[in-house]
């Protein structure tokens, strides 16, 4: 029972705010959808204590779903460790941001159908979790795409939010279509898309091949790996489908925290990880995902060391730590990618309501341009984004303690120096990129609460700005101030996890990890790990990459510390000692500078490639096909059935004896017919 509830709360609460909001009114819709919301994450946390740390696992079914055929599907709740780390993830993300947004949306006058939406979100990212199946996992995959659309775009009135929100309802419709080929796929080789199913038959598909269109056989694992995968590149904004995730940043801050902390973004991740058995069989394909994930963390750190808008920096940034856990993924340490997803919840959400907190004080001002000297006005928030900084950066000391992000993000640095990669590219990679998140989340701090400050209206002149509005079109009239204490506790609640998830929990989700706890102890009869995880994640006979990240050189533990130090320290120069540097360097390579600030030219090449050639083939077909040529030329073909249609409308005309005369004349013919048919005149 307590599992069904988890899940059907927040649904629960969407279709009151959603159904009976204008009847209940506003205050009555949040408090409602909050409350089933605190209920259910006070459950999942029960939940993970007894699944996780009991270590139970269970089934739970609800109905038989889908039966045709050979398909025959039932809804049930799969409950494993993977799931419950999931469930706490998600409610308690979800709730602190429901928290959140009573005070943040305060002057919204739409506020049922905000909480309606985060609700339904909830609902969808939950059924995606507990799925027993890869159809009623898909089912939640496209339930938190139609409520992230909703979200993104919930300010329907801004043109750019609804750009915004097509957008990511159209590339992540990309992904989702290699996922669903994959579910075929599957379907097709094994007979079954119940996981347990077809887990137990993929042993007997490694090695096996099929014909691609008669050209190239093709290693049948290997194929199905690489389609769900695109799915996750999709869903979790990787590199190539990642475009969607900054614009997103025109939904409400909380949504950004719910979509970009835990929720969304993370299901590629969860979905990879449920999959392990599949992977561990499809070596090339994990290889693709440790490289993709490689280089999408690379990418945004680049494009996030130069962006101005606060909350597009902290996208780059969940964009960059996704590319992480993609990559533990890839080498096989699925614990690692996993505890990075649990540690990244707690400091991104963070910062994303600390980033809302600085809007807020800010007015709806959101250039970091425009800040500078906000630590005493907003002290509070600026300790909380502080602590989220320090938990993304890594701050801690090696083979001792830290943040959370300190024992997961190190954990996974340390696993690709184990995994051997040529010339152990993915290692320096992952800490080039740890250097230059440090930079950019400095950067974020230091030009948000340290400098001059650019917000007085003297600023605003300088810079030749009038005086700013928010997305409610008021405008910015007063002083910085700190935001109200429903916005600040969340942020209190996250920042408390922030600080203890890493130590408290990296025994049981990595090991005893040489960079968080202490030395790992090869002579342990029980490894934590392993009984922590159990059947929910899988790792094959090959698969050693979990104990090999603790027998590693003494100094890779030290090498994304010294990142981080040289990262801190190269933004303070930059920043604060010496603040001319900036555009000194932006001049000095101005063509570099350009190229991070446009994003790579993704959306270029993207606009040119397939938008811009979608447009014309569909101006040709309605130009020159519809109105040209149909309407022009050949448009007699509709006139004669519009004439034809009304003399048919004539014989209707409610006489009876015109019914009768028609009646006569259809027996007469009929007659006529069979005499004829029969040969009676012969």
């Amino acid at each position: 029972m307590i599992y069904k509830a988890i899940v059907f709360l927040p649904l629960l609460g969407a279709l009151v705010a959603g159904l009976f909001g204008r009847v209940i009114g506003a205050r009555a819709s949040e408090l409602v959808t909050t409350a089933l919301l605190l209920v259910s994450a006070a459950l999942s946390w029960v939940a993970f204590v007894h699944v996780g740390l009991e270590h139970r696992t269970e089934t739970v079914h609800l109905l038989r779903w889908i039966s045709s055929g050979e398909l025959d599907v039932s809804w049930a709740l799969r409950i494993d460790t993977l799931t419950a780390v999931m469930l706490v993830v998600v409610t308690t993300v979800s709730s602190l941001v429901h928290v959140y947004s009573i005070g943040y949306m305060h002057e919204d006058d739409s506020r049922p159908r905000f909480f309606a939406y985060l609700s339904l979100f909830t609902f969808a990212m939950l059924m995606l979790v507990t799925a027993d199946n890869l159809v009623q996992m898909f089912f939640g995959w496209e339930g938190v795409g139609l409520a992230s659309y909703l979200l993104i775009g919930f300010w329907y009135h801004k043109p750019s939010a609804n750009a915004a929100a097509i957008k990511a309802f159209v590339v992540n419709r990309v992904g989702d279509f290699g996922f669903a080929l994959g579910i075929f796929a599957l379907f097709a080789v094994t007979g079954s898309v119940g996981f347990d199913a077809v887990f137990a038959k993929a042993p007997e598909l490694a090695g096996k091949t099929f014909n691609i269109f008669g050209m190239a056989n093709v290693d049948i694992m290997t194929a199905i790996c690489l389609l769900l995968f695109m799915g996750a590149m999709g869903k979790s904004a990787q590199l190539g489908l990642h475009t969607w995730l900054p614009d997103a940043m025109e939904g409400p801050t909380p949504v950004s925290a719910l979509i970009h902390a835990a929720t969304m973004v993370t299901a590629g991740v969860f979905m990879v990880a449920r999959l392990s058995p599949l992977f561990e069989l499809a070596p090339e394909a994990s290889k693709v995902v440790l490289y993709v994930g490689t280089a999408t963390a690379f990418f945004a750190a680049t494009v996030g060391l130069v962006q101005n808008d606060i909350k597009r920096v902290i996208a780059y940034s969940t964009c960059s730590q996704l590319g992480y856990m993609f990559a533990a993924l890839g080498m096989g340490a699925y614990g690692a990618g996993v505890f990075h997803l649990f540690t990244h919840a707690f400091f991104k959400a963070l910062l994303f309501l600390g980033a809302g907190s600085v809007i807020h004080a800010m007015h709806h001002e959101q250039d970091m341009r425009n800040m500078g000297g906000l630590w005493k006005k907003i002290p509070i928030t600026f300790a909380m984004m502080t602590i989220g900084t320090l938990a993304l950066t890594g701050v801690g000391i090696p083979h001792m303690i830290g943040f959370a992000g300190f024992h997961s993000k190190d954990a996974i640095i340390e696993a690709a120096y184990a995994a051997h990669t040529p010339n152990n590219i993915v290692f320096w990679a992952l800490v080039l990129s740890a250097f230059m998140t440090s930079f950019y989340s400095w950067r974020l701090v230091f030009m948000t609460f340290f400098q001059t400050a650019r917000w007085g209206h003297d600023a605003h002149a300088a810079h030749g700005h009038d005086a700013h509005h928010d997305d409610h079109g008021h405008g910015q009239a007063h002083e910085p101030h700190e935001s109200p204490m429903v916005m600040l506790i969340p942020l209190f609640v996250l920042a408390f996890g922030a600080v203890v998830a890493g130590f408290v929990f990296a025994p049981y989700f990595i090991g005893i990890a040489s960079a968080g706890v202490g030395h790992h102890d090869a002579t342990a009869a029980v490894d934590p790990y392993k009984v922590f995880w159990g059947k929910s994640l899988f790792e094959g006979p090959n698969n050693h990459i979990m104990h090999a990240m603790h027998e590693i050189p003494h100094w890779v533990g030290y090498a994304p510390f010294v990142a981080m130090l040289s990262g801190l320290a190269l933004a303070y120069l930059y920043y604060i000692a010496v603040p001319s540097l900036p555009d000194a360097t932006a001049r000095a390579f101005w063509p570099v500078y350009q190229f991070f600030l446009n994003k790579w030219y993704f959306d270029e090449l993207y606009d040119a490639v397939f938008v811009r050639p979608a447009f014309w083939i569909g101006r040709l077909l309605w130009k020159g096909g519809d109105v040209a040529i149909i309407d022009g030329t050949i448009d007699g073909t509709g006139a004669t059935v519009l004439a034809g249609t009304r003399q048919a409308v004539g014989i209707q005309n409610g006489f009876v004896y015109t019914y009768a005369f028609a009646m006569l004349i259809g027996v007469a013919a009929i007659m006529s017919y069979m005499i004829v048919a029969t040969g009676a005149f012969r």
